[in-house]
């Protein structure tokens, strides 16, 4: 999947440090899994899930609806290569963890598979999965706790 904007399998021959602006964003898979309303448990710093997604997440596209704005929600974290390996929260299946791990990317992987709708239809995304957090007032969070994030 040859293109001008990027070197072909530029995630094998390049660390993140090394990858364009346009090379680190093609490598996000589009899952929406780092948008879900996480809740930390004080005693034992564990991380849960929720199937509650942020107000600005596209469930359509599984992509934030505001992206260029997104560090006006509190809680939103921008990931680079400095914080992709501290961040605990973010699942196993995340490209730039991968890919830092010395990792190739899952099959589905619109970089692998050049589809942008394969990880939706393998189940890999949040997609018809989560409700907004517009929904759902905060004292009911931990009824919206998951176990299929990995």
């Amino acid at each position: 999947m040859a293109s001008s904007r990027y070197e072909e399998r530029f995630w094998q021959k390049k660390c993140l440090e090394e990858m364009t602006e346009t090379e680190w964003e093609l490598l996000c898979d589009r899952c929406g899994k780092c948008c879900l309303v996480k809740l930390e448990d004080a005693h034992t710093e564990q991380i849960y899930f929720t199937d509650v997604a942020c107000t600005f997440m596209d469930q359509a596209t599984c992509q934030c609806s505001d992206y260029n704005n997104r560090s006006k929600v509190k809680d939103c974290v921008k990931l680079d290569s400095g914080n992709v390996m501290e961040l605990s929260w973010l699942p196993s299946s995340c490209s730039y963890k991968l890919v830092a791990n010395g990792m190739d990317l899952p099959s589905w992987h619109h970089l692998i598979s050049g589809s942008e709708y394969i990880i939706h239809s393998s189940g890999a995304s949040i997609k018809g999965r989560v409700i907004s957090e517009q929904c759902v007032k905060d004292q009911d969070l931990e009824d919206h706790i998951i176990r299929w994030v990995d």
